[in-house]
């Protein structure tokens, strides 16, 4: 076992009177270290127990509930987070409740969706949640039968002291714990003693789910609550001139119509403020169908404020930034222009990708009642102690007079952590003094903008006359953001070594896609290598396993982000699973590897090709995420991430014309279909006792490399530009 101490800095386990009836709460904060830093007073908990953001119940009947503090957008922390507690607490899962915690900023840190850090970040304080509750049952319970605390043992919900034979239940000891000392320090469980963490667990919220009961934002109602829908400008570059609004008011069920800034002028906005259209048009009414035909009927003109993009516009200025002598540097190791110069073959390939949009199958929506005292919000964010801080200084309201509570999300993948929307939803009811649902359709939620960035990185390599790899350089950038990682694979595997970027300025609004700058960089790199390894004649796999070889026994630079043994364990790993070098007839084979979001994943791809189009037969994938709290759900995490990956490389795009978006709904943006997805998917995970790390992101990025490699084994042809499939000219 491991010993921890129960405090760091001024957020620790917050110890409560029982609630009525009987029963145990713990308070705690998920994200409270594990170091000792400091003591703090108790806090007493409110009456109204749910008030509290992280916490457990345990209930005179041996129930016991366990709040979920992350947003859930389908990731399914809210079933693997409780877990986590439940393991430490040793509860029988059969008997533990899981509920949604509200925002909470006076107890969390980090009550975001985002970077595949939940489980990461709440690992050790959610395992001394649980903990320490159950050495306070166990105080209690040596106390009353008058025996050392150390005889004391429990099994699943149950305290025992065998010497005596006697034995109870948790929530017959669950009062008397209220008034047990917080312990300064607990002991964790070791890893082979876990009986939930690693085992699959259904999620939580699944009959919920396939039944249609009430979750989401969308399906969220409230007495007296009035629709909502803006209008904003039709292209990037302008905005709202004038608006007849004459025939719209004068339609059936309709409220009102005006126009609304989200952002007060001269706010200094949060990153998570993002938003390309924030003087909108809005109709408010009884009924989404009313509002929606009044909507339509709004006579608006819009003026010109910048240059409207166009696609190929602004990748040609791509083409040309990357081509500049004038780039930032950002690693260099070695004398990469010597060796350059001297190689006796270098190879030079250009990549790019479009801008994306997110797509999630719950447009934005949200519910908001602003009165002169209090907002209350609820809906699907993913970053809802950020907006918190928005609508207090938006809406003039202190933070603790804001609530917002939150719902399951239809899709996130890093749209909803804009809270543009919260903002007009809580703005529309302030004008309103009603309550007030706010719902996007499919092309106000497509055409708003908050996309994945268009890419663009040229490589090159240097081999010398033993067709050895020598140098290595990348230069590359995005519409606001750049993909370059500097300190990642190869860096630290090779003599010479450049990274360079650069970044061009866009009015189309960007924003993090699930798996940020990796999801471009990692299938480009890959596809990059499987290139320079067959100029290298060798083998793709041997070839990276050489390179990792080199970065764990002669590491060049300091800085390496990764750990090549855990790089070069993957790849072994999914060699190995998949028979690679045993070829199938008729099947050609694609692999790739990757490291971000602190893991490290493999993938092989197994396709064919039926009438011209890629058929994917079977991924195996090899992932190293440290230890696997929920075994199902990781698996089904792993699946969708690497379908996502496959869908957008080989279909996806958002594309412009007079800054007009070409795509405003399905069926002009291509989302792969049912019969597209792999036939067969295997996911191998890792085996060791390392903390958990990231899994909802580190899939998607190389699975596009292994897409890549195995296209060009079945058709001969190197793919340089997404989408693959696509009916845009290449980009770039």
């Amino acid at each position: 076992m491991t010993t921890i101490k129960t405090t760091y800095g001024r957020r620790s386990f917050i110890k409560t009177t029982a609630l009525a009836g009987g029963g145990m709460v713990l308070g705690f904060s998920w994200l409270a270290g594990c170091k000792p830093s400091g003591k703090e007073a108790a806090l007493t908990l409110p009456k109204e127990w749910f008030n509290i953001n992280g916490f457990l119940k345990i209930g005179e009947n041996g129930v016991v509930t366990i709040m979920s503090p992350n947003p859930e957008i389908g990731q399914n922390v809210k079933t693997s987070m409780p877990m986590i507690v439940a393991e430490e607490l040793d509860v029988d899962w059969k008997n533990v409740i899981v509920e949604q915690a509200p925002l909470n900023t006076e107890i969390f840190t980090r009550q975001l969706a985002g970077g595949s850090q939940s489980i990461r970040q709440g690992w050790q304080s959610l395992r001394m949640a649980g903990a320490t509750a159950r050495q306070m049952l166990r105080e209690a319970a040596a106390k009353a039968w008058e025996v050392p605390v150390e005889e004391i043992s429990t099994e699943a919900g149950v305290l025992q002291h065998k010497n005596s034979g006697k034995s109870a239940g948790y929530g017959e000891f669950a009062s008397a714990a209220v008034s047990i000392p917080v312990p300064e320090e607990v002991k964790l469980k070791d890893v082979k003693d876990f009986k939930i963490i690693n085992t699959s667990r259904k999620n939580v919220d699944g009959l919920k789910i396939v039944t249609g009961q009430p979750l989401f934002g969308s399906d969220y109602r409230r007495d007296g609550m009035l629709i909502a829908m803006i209008t904003h400008p039709p292209a990037f570059g302008l905005k709202l001139k004038s608006v007849d609004d004459s025939v719209a008011r004068s339609m059936p069920g309709i409220k009102d119509v005006f126009t609304i800034n989200t952002f007060n002028e001269g706010y200094e906005r949060q990153w998570c403020d993002t938003s390309a259209f924030p003087e909108l048009v809005v109709v408010v009414g009884n009924t989404t169908w009313e509002v929606m035909q009044a909507k339509k009927a709004l006579n608006i003109e819009w003026e010109k404020v910048s240059e409207p993009e166009n696609t190929a516009s602004y990748m040609t200025k791509m083409a040309a930034l990357t081509a500049k002598p004038t780039l930032t540097p950002l690693r260099k190791d070695g004398d990469p222009a010597a060796a350059f110069k001297n190689a006796a073959q270098v190879i030079e390939r250009t990549y790019t990708a479009p801008f994306l949009a997110h797509n999630c199958m719950e447009p934005m929506n949200f519910f908001a009642h602003v009165t002169a005292e209090k907002a209350e919000v609820v809906g699907p964010i993913q970053t809802p102690e950020f907006v918190e801080k928005t609508l207090s200084a938006r809406l003039n309201l202190p933070l603790e007079k804001i609530d917002i509570q939150m719902t399951r999300m239809g899709g996130g993948f890093g749209r909803r952590l804009y809270g543009h929307f919260v903002v007009e939803a809580a703005v529309i009811s302030q004008k309103m003094n009603a309550p007030v649902k706010l719902i996007y359709t499919r092309e106000d939620d497509i055409t708003q903008g908050t996309y994945r960035p268009a890419y663009h990185v040229t490589y090159r390599a240097a081999l010398d006359t033993d067709k050895n790899l020598i140098a290595f350089h990348l230069r590359g950038g995005g519409t606001s953001d750049s993909p370059v990682h500097p300190n990642r694979f190869p860096a630290g595997a090779v003599d010479n070594y450049l990274a360079e970027d650069w970044t061009l300025d866009t009015n189309i609004s960007t924003g993090a896609w699930r798996a940020p700058g990796s999801n471009f960089i990692a299938g480009a790199e890959q596809a990059f290598l499987d290139e320079v390894a067959e100029a290298a004649g060798k083998d793709p796999i041997e070839f990276r396993l050489a390179l990792f070889d080199r970065a764990m026994k002669n590491p060049v630079g300091k800085d390496n982000d990764y750990e090549a043994e855990r790089y070069a364990g993957v790849l072994k790993e999914v060699k190995e699973k998949s028979g690679w070098g045993q070829n199938q007839e008729g099947v050609s084979r694609g692999v790739s590897a990757y490291f971000c979001h602190n893991s490290y994943v493999a993938q092989v791809v197994d396709m064919v090709m039926e009438d011209g189009k890629p058929v994917v037969q079977k991924i195996h994938a090899a992932v190293d995420c440290g230890i696997v709290v929920n075994p199902i759900a990781a698996t089904n995490l792993a699946e969708g991430g690497m379908v996502d990956g496959i869908g957008h490389a080989l279909y996806s795009a958002m594309t412009f014309k007079d800054g007009v978006p070409d795509q405003s709904n399905f069926d002009k943006y291509r989302l792969i279909r049912h019969s597209e997805a792999p036939k067969e998917i295997e996911v191998h995970f890792v085996k060791n006792e390392i903390d958990p790390t990231g899994l909802g992101e580190p899939l998607n990025p190389p699975i596009i490399g292994a897409l890549a490699n195995a296209m060009y084994k079945a058709t001969g042809k190197r793919v340089y530009h997404q989408p693959f499939m696509g009916d845009q000219q290449p980009l770039g």
